[in-house]
């Protein structure tokens, strides 16, 4: 970003409270943490249930930021210390609405090509894997983390430079209207729906409804020059394409498809598909620590070329397609495929996803803690229980959220699965959780393999007993279990 304060206040409709010493000074970043502020950044105040961020407007001034943003006025000391400092203080309607509103503005000046991608699953995984791929061959900024709302989508493109040619911004969503909302500003050149799965379904009642939601991105992506990514793979790919009109609106249309089908799809098995993948894969398998080799195709791209084998660092089949997306958007981009490749194998695990730890005991720790829906229970057991070890499989699972009335028989069909598995013990806990046990022991598994912990505690308490060196333990919940209380305690 580089936008002074006369231009900051002209978009965010706001007026100042305290005039610039210099009104040519660039302000060059943007936070709404005093901790974080940096010299030429814009402090953004926002309020919260236990902090007000107007109470660390001082701090952010004398730490450099050369532009605060607040929706209510400053004691005189604090306007005072912004004379100072030489800063500008600027009062909006809603700080929150005014960091899209600086993105907004400074969309208009970014050169490069702007990606845009959601899913159900996998979106982080799938981002890192894209920026991996186009960072072989051009500059990038991509979203840090999964800061994909509605703060941390306009940070990403406030981030970037006029000269950044490829900007990847990662997108969540919770209800109808929101990917459309972030869409309006950050106006995607291509966009990629990883997947449809179940994740929200609470509030949107259906995964057509999801599929729907989903393809607001593809809706906006602009006509007669825009390309959609999508999953062959996915039991809604005709839908969304349809519902987005890709074709009426004359937006090329890439699938990829990295399950074990993606073959016989390209070559024309199966009447029910409306095309083959552009990407794909073939000849999947796992290693001993569940991580993918596969070769992976392309067709359709100029020019042509021959398949190349591809290992990832990360575990399970279900980061086979999203490697294929990342592979996809990389050949699109002009990249060849035996360098997408490379960037690909080169690509690393983000923390708290399908983290492989070695504690202190001598066993394993999969830390997989930072979310869960049932689409990526599934993904994650079925990878655990892959992984090669001398001893057991523990898994240890908790309630998962945004499910509404489906939560009973969404968190009960993780039970069934589970007795499927390999699984020495499992481990539930929470409220939900109880349907996981109940499930799987009706399903077959041996009651004595299952645990039903009423905390964290308990769940300490049984594993201090039978978890030994040589096992493997994965922990796997929503994020508002706190379940990385349970990975720090078993590391340590």
């Amino acid at each position: 970003m580089r936008l002074n304060a006369k231009q900051i206040a002209a978009c965010t409709g706001g007026s100042f409270i305290v005039d610039p010493l210099d009104s040519r000074s660039l302000a060059t970043g943007l936070t709404w943490d005093s901790r974080d502020v940096k010299p030429g950044d814009v402090y953004v105040a926002l309020p919260g249930e236990r902090v007000d961020g107007h109470d660390f407007v001082g701090a952010s001034l004398r730490a450099g930021a050369i532009v605060a943003l607040v929706m209510q006025p400053l004691d005189e000391a604090a306007r005072l210390l912004a004379r100072e400092m030489g800063a500008a203080v600027i009062e909006v309607p809603d700080t929150a609405h005014a960091v899209s509103d600086l993105a907004r503005e400074w969309r208009a000046h970014l050169h490069g090509r702007v990606i845009a991608l959601t899913g159900s699953t996998g979106k982080t995984t799938t981002k890192n894997l894209v920026r991996a791929v186009l960072a072989s061959a051009y500059s990038v900024v991509a979203t840090a983390g999964n800061q994909n709302n509605e703060l941390g989508v306009p940070k990403t493109l406030l981030s970037a430079e006029p000269e950044t040619e490829m900007v990847v911004v990662e997108m969540g969503m919770r209800g109808a209207g929101q990917i459309a909302d972030l869409c309006d500003y950050v106006r995607p050149d291509w966009g990629l729906v990883v997947n449809v799965g179940e994740s929200h379904i609470e509030l949107l009642g259906s995964r057509e409804n999801i599929a729907c939601a989903k393809a607001e991105l593809l809706c906006a992506l602009p006509e007669g020059s825009g390309r959609a990514f999508v999953n062959a793979d996915d039991d809604f790919a005709d839908f969304m394409r349809v519902h987005a009109r890709l074709d009426a609106r004359q937006v090329e249309t890439v699938l990829f498809d990295g399950s074990e089908r993606a073959a016989s799809r390209h070559a024309g098995a199966g009447a029910e598909e409306s095309a083959p993948p552009a990407v794909w894969a073939e000849r999947i398998e796992l290693d001993e620590q569940g991580r993918p080799r596969f070769e992976v195709h392309a067709a359709g791209f100029a020019p042509e070329e021959e398949a190349v084998s591809c290992t990832l660092n990360l575990r399970g089949l279900h980061n086979v397609g999203n490697a294929c997306a990342a592979a996809a958007i990389g050949r699109a981009a002009g990249i060849p495929l035996a360098r997408c490749a490379e960037a690909l194998a080169e690509a690393e695990p983000e923390a708290g996803r399908q983290e492989v730890i070695a504690a202190r005991g001598g066993f394993t720790v999969v830390n997989d803690a930072y979310n869960a829906n049932p689409d990526s229970m599934r993904a994650s057991l079925s990878t655990f229980c892959a992984l090669d070890v001398p001893g057991r499989h523990v898994a240890v699972l908790g309630d998962m959220g945004e499910l509404g009335d489906f939560a009973p028989a969404c968190h009960a069909g993780i039970g069934t699965f589970a007795a499927t598995l390999s699984l020495d013990r499992l481990v539930c806990v929470g409220e939900l959780a109880m349907y996981i046990a109940d499930a799987a022991e009706r399903a077959g598994m041996d009651p004595a393999r299952i645990v039903r912990a009423g905390s964290i505690s308990e769940v300490f308490g049984d594993l201090d007993t039978c978890v030994e060196p040589g096992d493997a333990v994965l922990v796997k919940a929503s994020h508002f279990m706190g379940f990385e209380r349970v990975v720090e305690g078993l590391v340590n």
